[in-house]
């Protein structure tokens, strides 16, 4: 039987009794149609799930216990960052759906060079905010109880300096790493770099390599943004990660 999964912006506990917000109440109310004595579960993004029953589900409102609490441990064991060259439209919102489904830990969206889509501050702010909603539904969808940490908008050049710790790749078909020869010890956590629609320019690859990114080799095809960073993360899942 298929478990309804909701993310709630609040603390949580067991024995707790609350009013649902309305988007959550919404939704199992009125799309999936839950009554009174039906089960589902909360997460907030702390790592639990927090099975509830609904105590009252009326016209202005959805009221649940919180009846057991777990620990979720399905996580990565390989911290993935995504730098993401923004995509338009549903491209953009697969990578995060699919990023999100296969475990990455971060998602770093960026404006390169060659990427179509323009975004001022409020049509950021908007983006971020559908853009974060379709991660929430990935993590309901896959079971996740923590949310991968989802960054605004910034340049090429800002988030490849200021991503953090880990082994800088980007796909290359003349890269010089291949998949199995990576050097990788244990712990160490991987920040790969996916191009918008038009690819890297050689100025954007300058940029990435002056902040210590090197090529790296899957296979002798051009993909398309949106199947490069899902290929690669599902890659290196398999012969680095959890999906081993």
């Amino acid at each position: 039987m298929r478990v309804t999964r909701c993310h709630v912006d609040l603390p949580l506990q067991a024995g707790q009794v609350l009013a649902l917000p309305d988007s959550n109440a919404n939704h199992l109310a009125r799309v999936l149609r839950l009554r009174e004595g039906d089960g589902c579960v909360l997460f907030n993004g702390d790592g639990r799930d927090y099975s509830a029953v609904l105590e009252r589900v009326g016209k202005r409102e959805v009221i649940a216990r919180i009846t057991a609490v777990s620990q979720v441990d399905n996580e990565s064991t390989l911290p993935i960052t995504l730098l993401q060259g923004v995509a338009r439209g549903e491209k953009m919102d697969l990578i995060l759906q699919k990023a999100t489904e296969l475990g990455v830990a971060r998602l770093l969206p960026v404006m390169a060079e060659r990427t179509e889509v323009k975004l001022d501050a409020e049509r950021a702010e908007k983006r971020v905010q559908h853009w974060r909603n379709v991660v929430v539904s990935a993590c309901e969808q896959s079971g996740r109880a923590v949310l991968p940490q989802l960054s605004m908008p910034q340049s090429l050049a800002s988030a490849a300096q200021d991503c953090g710790p880990g082994l800088k790749l980007t796909l290359d078909p003349l890269g010089e790493h291949r998949l199995g020869s990576l050097s990788l010890p244990a712990g160490t956590g991987i920040i790969i770099a996916i191009g918008p629609e038009g690819g890297w320019s050689p100025r954007d690859r300058e940029t990435l390599a002056a902040a210590g990114f090197r090529g790296l080799q899957l296979g002798p095809r051009i993909l398309r943004t949106e199947t490069a960073g899902l290929a690669a993360i599902a890659a290196l899942q398999s012969h680095y990660g959890d999906m081993a």
